[in-house]
């Protein structure tokens, strides 16, 4: 089926409603409406903030174990497929997301992953049956060995989120928790490339404040509102296979400059707190990435107003650090 008889236009650079919602009609059948939690700010051991409630979007809970899942299925079903199937570069996530779509729709896979990729994101590639090769140390050494592949083999690249239809699909998440937690009036979401937060704030489009949490030691959103344009910036810290693309996408920055009111920025021990305090309080896992949003409450990156309706997005669950607890305590 073609793009048009989808009803939707990928020749043309806008993310809007209109658009996330025609994306989602086609991928519902493939991905999971993940719940929301009501929490209090204490039972996440965050100071400061009272009885204060909070809203978290459990996108861990998707298939492949992160939020990708929803772009993935958009490339896939929304883009002309060669014979020569797809091929992603991924610093774990994005690779999990299509090798799982490329598997539910019978699609050759092949997906490049640097050697930072945790062992819990290789292991779901190789389990969903696509062809892994580990290439460098960061994500734009894969990107660079995925491009070369496109070029030899005609296999059509999936961008982990400089590309439409990967914002299109992760917009779907905003139009999700918009029916679920209707009255938010803030909402903090983890940046790496930035597909998740432009497709979010793109759906949003001001009737929310959209906040961007990035790891200090990955800080690839501020350094492009500070140029004013996308520009490489330090990829490392412990999120480093999830969030340090070295720069964010051109398609996603128009909308950050519109729609992203700020972006903090958290430490290495504040994220792993921020996994530690989602293990206590509720018992979930929640991977580096994933917990990276949450980190910018516990640390006091970001302080909501009093009655402000905080949502924060989890956005992903792929490792095998179950149990955090040290041993005194488990």
């Amino acid at each position: 089926m073609t793009d048009a008889s989808r009803g939707i236009e990928t020749t043309v650079t806008a993310i809007d409603r209109g658009k996330i919602g025609a994306a989602y009609e086609v991928i519902r059948p493939y991905v999971r409406v993940t719940p929301v939690a009501g929490v209090s700010a204490a039972e996440l051991g965050i100071a400061g903030l009272g009885a204060a409630r909070l809203t978290l979007k459990l996108e861990q809970l998707q298939h492949a174990g992160s939020f990708k899942t929803r772009g993935a299925f958009a490339n896939l079903l929304l883009r002309e497929l060669p014979q020569a199937g797809v091929v992603a570069a991924s610093g774990g996530n994005h690779g999990a997301a299509v090798a799982y779509a490329a598997m539910k729709l019978g699609v050759r896979a092949k997906i490049f992953v640097p050697t930072v990729s945790s062992p819990a994101k290789t292991a779901r590639i190789r389990e969903y049956g696509a062809e892994l090769a580990v290439v460098g140390e960061r994500y734009a050494e894969a990107l660079a060995a995925a491009e070369r592949w496109a070029e030899k083999t005609g296999a059509l690249p999936v961008h982990a989120f400089d590309q439409n239809e990967t914002l299109l699909g992760q917009g779907t998440l905003a139009m999700e928790l918009a029916a679920q937690a209707p009255d938010l009036d803030t909402i903090l979401i983890a940046v790496g490339g930035g597909g998740l937060i432009g497709g979010v704030a793109a759906w949003y489009a001001g009737s929310a404040r959209i906040v961007g949490v990035e790891p200090e030691a990955a800080p690839t959103l501020t350094a492009a509102l500070a140029a004013g344009r996308p520009v490489d910036a330090p990829a490392g810290g412990i999120a480093a296979d999830s969030l340090a693309p070295r720069r964010v996408g051109e398609l996603m920055f128009p909308i950050a400059r519109a729609w992203v009111d700020r972006v903090a920025l958290v430490g290495d021990d504040a994220i792993r707190g921020a996994q530690q305090a989602l293990w206590d309080g509720m018992r979930i896992v929640a991977e580096p990435g994933g917990a990276a949003a949450l980190a910018a409450l516990r640390c006091g990156a970001y302080r909501p107003a009093a009655g402000e309706r905080v949502g924060i997005v989890i956005s992903g669950g792929n490792t095998t650090a179950v149990d955090f607890a040290s041993p005194s305590r488990s």
